[in-house]
């Protein structure tokens, strides 16, 4: 019975890992709303926060298993080994789907963090000048950045590692979407397109025993960038960890407000009705990416007409809605089990 137990804890960590990687790579939407309405946020920041002095002198020392033990190894490769699997499998799907029924996605995403908004907001009673403030702020400061135009294509190591810092911020600051801040920072097709093709290619490239790749400077230079990313993006990961269990500790409720307000702010961002605008040259030209896509630079948002299509969006607003209900039934159900 406790095997079967323990067996089901792993399952539902990988899926929740895959909902976590599949958020991230969706402009607009926060892995980290996911991990708050599922009810292990704070538990995934206290983990990543182990990762410090103590966890390394471990690691060096060959105390394996302290160190496993300490940084909590076996909630954090389960959850990260979904976000794998997600990126390779679940985040395509998505794609497909964003491709073919842009609509109803975003209609479901919507909802989603509308519902996520009444979770938060629905157990916060610290209500006062100061919270008022911090979510106020937080929902512009969101709300901004969705109406930011995008930078141009920047392939910098330096500037890669800073944007995979930034980036990682979805998975850590719930509302505030890491891969639509790519898109504004211009780099969003390099880094979670081209760079991880290059990485596909070469992997099939070894197990076909074919290592002509080492000579070709495009590829070294995108798996370099990838390289560079995925550093930037551990090290983002690990600091804002450390600053939010901070700050979470010392102003728990300022803090909550401020996510709120984030959150409130991302629905500019996930707004289903908009036109998406895609980037061009100097000459009027579309810009495609390595794989022939056409890259997005921004959306031009509006008010729908009252049709049969966007009867069919409300309905995925509620389905949204209600899949957040869902992960907080089992969120609740699941703690009051350990309890």
């Amino acid at each position: 019975m406790q095997s079967t137990r323990a067996l089901k804890d792993r399952v539902f960590l990988i899926i929740k890992g895959l909902a976590m990687g599949a958020a991230n790579k969706v402009p607009g939407v926060s892995g980290g709303v996911v991990a708050f309405v599922a009810g292990f946020y704070q538990e995934f920041i206290y983990s990543l926060q182990r990762i410090n002095k103590t966890a390394f002198k471990l690691l060096f020392n060959g105390r394996f298993r302290s160190f496993y033990r300490y940084i909590n190894g076996k909630f954090l490769s389960l959850l990260f080994l979904g976000m794998i699997i997600s990126y390779f499998s679940v985040s395509k799907v998505l794609d497909y789907l964003i491709v073919n029924y842009e609509l109803y996605v975003w209609s479901t995403f919507f909802g989603m963090i509308f519902g996520s908004i009444y979770y938060i907001s629905k157990d916060f009673s610290a209500w006062n000048r100061k919270t008022i403030t911090a979510i106020v702020l937080g929902a512009i400061a969101g709300l901004s950045i969705s109406f930011l135009d995008p930078a141009t294509e920047n392939d910098n190591l330096i500037f890669v590692f800073f944007c995979g810092i930034i980036s990682v911020s979805g998975m850590t600051l719930p509302g505030f979407s890491g891969s639509f801040i790519l898109i504004i920072l211009g780099n969003y097709v390099l880094l979670l397109v081209d760079s991880v093709n290059a990485l596909y290619d070469t992997m099939f490239d070894i197990f076909s025993g074919n290592f002509e790749f080492i000579h070709n400077e495009a590829r070294i230079r995108m798996l370099k960038v990838l390289a560079m990313f995925t550093l930037g993006s551990f090290v983002g990961l690990v600091t804002f960890s450390h600053i939010l269990n901070y700050i979470l500790k010392h102003y728990k409720n300022i803090t909550l407000a401020t996510i709120m307000g984030f959150i409130i702010g991302s629905l500019g961002v996930v707004w289903p009705w908009k036109k998406t605008i895609y980037k061009t040259n100097f000459e009027g030209t579309l810009v495609l990416d390595s794989t022939g896509k056409q890259i997005i630079a921004n959306y031009q948002r509006y008010l729908p007409e009252f049709s049969t299509q966007t009867y069919i969006a409300i309905a995925y607003i509620a389905l949204g809605i209600l899949i957040v209900l869902g992960l907080e039934w089992y969120g609740k159900r699941t703690r009051q089990q350990k309890t």
